[in-house]
């Protein structure tokens, strides 16, 4: 349904009515986590059912937005201003209520308690400090402070604490040589890599503690992660995406009465959508970086073409940005986690993929001409459309089997999909991950990107318009090309790596023998942690441009026989 926003529905800027409760979207990143869950809490919101569909033990993403939403408004956080002595920790939350889960990270802890009955007995145990002459803002966040219990030396700590990023890449490395095959290897980079149960949590703890200052302007307001902390591909330490979802709010659509009651509204008339959304982010962006405890170096960035409020959080850690009129992205998010939830060997592919792309410079943190971590998701779906038998189903095939109510036009773009998992019949496809591994970079090394576009709607290479060097059709927004920042030399420099890849995965596909002296095992890197090391491509070109009277071969040819040199020199270590 394409959003239509009217002036009537400012009205709840100026209304402090109840607060109604939150609901929102979000997942645990893979399905390990969603089986630490216990239960799931189903509850009506307003006349909707969140209603769970379930197909092989696998549960949708509404069953697992309500069960992480309701967690989140059960939860507080907590700084601790020293390592605290855990035991003294509960004992002292134990007074406000049963505590169902809790968990620490640096000197900030979460706390889960039974009911939302606790969090009202903690506000009226709970004091508002003052500093010298200056008062603090009363602002009631779920966002404590606790000082003065006994602090405890971390040496003496045996429970782990929250990891808020992924392994160094040379732990990494190590790690994966000690596997027993690439399959192994991919699934335990996959594990170091992937979002975990704790890291979820308080991403949806998060979106409520900022819901908590939103809500007195818009009552019925949710804010909604999206993006990589919800489709199931998230790295441990993305930034969190957030929603604003103003549609919720009761009468915005109700046809206006004759006679009657009707809210009274400060916010003028605006001559567009995105002036109405501009306006709506800069007073929530003011509130937040005026009485939003913890939420610092704020940017109102109201001129891109999604306007977004970023700022960083500073007790979770995570850089923030939420938008108000995003909602093709939703449907991307609802789409990846369809597609990570069919297939397991869907989720290994994309972190091994994006992986090696981060270690290789194909990817990187600030904006550029590289290709970044959405496109190279695409490819890897586009890829697994290409099997044969295909392991995934195109986009209008999930299209075609979408019932009324999964009906969905946003802004004149057909987002419609098949919701409900038991109406999707998969292929049978055997294919190891070692297999599919080696098959992605063949597949790329020799696409043709001059003159082919990558489509998942189809499943199938279309012809590209003339222009981009790469063009990677956006799935919903049809006429958009998500890679359109990509240049030739980016795109040039991936293919060779997709060559080198190939060639050398290939010559290590066998995890080496444990030899060692002393009882010490001698570790030989090989298969995917090959992959991760620097690429020879730039030493190659610089050793061929050195020599102008040496005859130049392909690129590929280059790579072969520096790798083939670079086999010979380690053997020769090894036998030394």
């Amino acid at each position: 349904m394409r959003m239509r926003i009217s002036p009537s529905f400012g009205s709840a800027m100026a209304s402090f009515f109840k607060m109604c409760r939150l609901h929102t979207i979000g997942r645990g990143s893979v399905v390990k986590c969603l089986q630490k869950v216990d239960t799931f809490l189903h509850r009506n919101i307003g006349t909707n059912v969140v209603a769970v569909q379930e197909k092989n033990g696998f549960k949708s993403l509404y069953a697992v937005q309500a069960e992480r939403q309701e967690q989140a408004e059960r939860s507080v956080l907590i700084s601790c201003h020293s390592m605290t002595n855990e035991k003294r920790f509960l004992e002292y939350l134990a007074n406000y209520g049963d505590i169902q889960k809790y968990f620490f990270y640096g000197i900030y802890a979460v706390v889960e308690f039974a009911n939302k009955e606790s969090i009202a007995s903690l506000f009226e145990g709970t004091a508002i400090p003052g500093i010298g002459m200056e008062t603090m803002m009363p602002f009631k966040s779920r966002l404590l402070s606790m000082r003065n219990l006994d602090s405890v030396d971390l040496r003496n700590q045996p429970k782990k604490r929250l990891a808020q990023q992924s392994i160094p890449i040379n732990e990494l490395i190590q790690r994966l040589s000690k596997e027993e095959s690439i399959d192994q290897q991919i699934t335990s980079l996959t594990e170091a890599h992937q979002l975990t149960e704790e890291s979820c949590r308080l991403r949806f703890l998060v979106c409520s503690l900022l819901k908590d200052i939103v809500a007195p302007f818009f009552p019925e307001c949710t804010i909604k992660p999206f993006g990589s902390s919800v489709n199931g591909f998230g790295k441990l330490g993305c930034d969190l995406d957030m929603f604003l979802d103003l549609d919720g709010i009761s009468g915005k659509n109700a046809t206006m009465p004759k006679s009657g009651l009707f809210l009274e509204y400060q916010m003028k008339a605006a001559k567009s959508e995105r002036i109405v959304t501009q306006n709506i982010l800069s007073g929530i962006g003011t509130c937040m970086d005026l009485f939003g405890p913890g939420c610092v170096g704020l940017h109102k960035i109201l001129d891109a073409r999604c306007p977004l409020v970023r700022f960083t959080h500073q007790p979770s850690g995570f850089q923030c940005d939420l938008t108000a009129n995003n909602r093709v992205a939703m449907k991307s998010t609802e789409l990846l986690y369809l597609y990570g939830e069919l297939d397991p060997r869907v989720r290994h592919l994309v972190f091994t993929v994006r992986c090696w792309a981060q270690a290789q410079g194909i990817t990187k943190s600030i904006p550029g001409a590289w290709i970044s971590n959405f496109s190279l998701t695409v490819m890897v779906l586009f890829f697994l459309q290409r099997r044969n038998p295909p392991i995934i189903p195109t986009l209008e095939h999930l299209r075609d089997l979408a019932g009324p109510e999964d009906k969905s036009v946003i802004e004149d773009n057909d987002c419609t999909f098949v919701s409900d998992f038991s109406k999707i019949q998969l292929e049978s496809n055997t294919e190891t991950l070692e297999q599919l591994l080696c098959e992605f970079f063949e597949f790329y090394a020799s696409f043709s990107f001059q003159t082919l576009s990558i489509n998942i709607r189809k499943g199938r290479e279309q012809n590209k318009p003339v222009g981009d060097p790469l063009h990677i059709q956006n799935p919903f927004e049809t006429t958009l090309n998500v890679s359109k920042n990509v240049n030739t030399t980016q795109l040039g420099r991936f293919v060779a790596l997709c060559q080198e890849s190939s060639w050398l995965i290939q010559q290590n596909k066998t995890a080496p023998s444990r030899g060692g002296t002393e009882g010490k095992a001698t570790i030989t890197l090989w298969g995917v942690s090959n992959l991760l090391l620097p690429s020879q491509i730039e030493e190659v070109k610089r050793k061929q441009n050195s020599s102008k009277k040496q005859k130049f071969e392909p690129t590929n040819q280059w790579i072969k026989d520096m790798l083939k040199s670079m086999k010979a020199t380690n053997n020769q270590q090894n036998q030394s």
